[in-house]
């Protein structure tokens, strides 16, 4: 057996100096890493066995779980042994993964967000709640994505909006663009605020073309 799946410490202390020793730009992203915000789960592959996995563990610690609207909180899920050469390969990798966990889904679409991936307002939903996915692996064309394991890390969309609320996603928002430029030279050219784009387009990192299409979904999720 490979030893990464085993040694949890060190996937764990990997991801913690990836994100904080190395001065992530993302400043949420550090938050909920000092903070201890955050579950992870570390999977073995991405068959349907261990998908489910993530599923149950969205479930339990995202769906029945309760906590503060103004508190920023991550699920992280690890796949340490599946090795993606490219931002490509990557990229079906991960809508593979979330092909997966809609097939299983028992819940509604959350109606906060749409379903249609070119709407303006889509919003991946799993266990009746909307998400926001970073999706990161070692070969990322963006540094800010460059983890050294391939890792999806699920943001609950709520999130984003209570910082709107509150006022604070301008000025978040633009710090986290500064430290991105100081640290590759540019932004993300597919970052977008929510209702611009279609944010299914952010989710692999990679630069996609403006016919971009998904490649497993085509419209509608279920």
């Amino acid at each position: 057996m490979n030893s990464k799946t085993t040694d949890h410490k060190k996937i764990g202390g990997d991801i913690e100096k990836f994100i904080i020793d190395d001065n992530h730009p993302c400043l949420m992203a550090q938050s909920v890493i000092l903070n201890n915000s955050y579950k992870m789960l570390i999977l073995e592959n991405s068959s349907l066995r261990e998908v489910h996995k993530l599923y149950k563990f969205l479930e339990e610690h995202v769906a029945k779980e309760k906590r503060p609207a103004n508190s920023f909180y991550s699920t992280i899920a690890v796949f340490p042994n599946n090795n993606v050469s490219n931002s490509l390969e990557f990229e079906d990798f991960l809508w593979n993964i979330l092909y997966k966990l809609n097939s299983m889904d028992t819940y509604d679409w959350d109606p906060s967000v749409s379903k249609h991936l070119n709407d303006n307002n889509y919003s991946f939903s799993i266990v009746g709640r909307a998400f926001y996915i970073v999706g990161m692996h070692p070969n990322s064309s963006r540094k800010a994505r460059q983890m050294p394991y391939a890792t999806l890390v699920f943001n609950l969309h709520s999130q984003f909006e209570k910082l709107r609320e509150m006022g604070a996603y301008n000025q978040v928002r633009n710090r986290i663009r500064n430290r991105d430029i100081k640290l590759q030279g540019t932004i993300n050219p597919m970052l977008k605020d929510f209702g611009q784009e279609s944010e299914a387009k952010q989710y692999s990192g990679r630069k996609v073309e403006k016919n971009w299409e998904c490649p497993y979904f085509k419209d509608e999720i279920k």
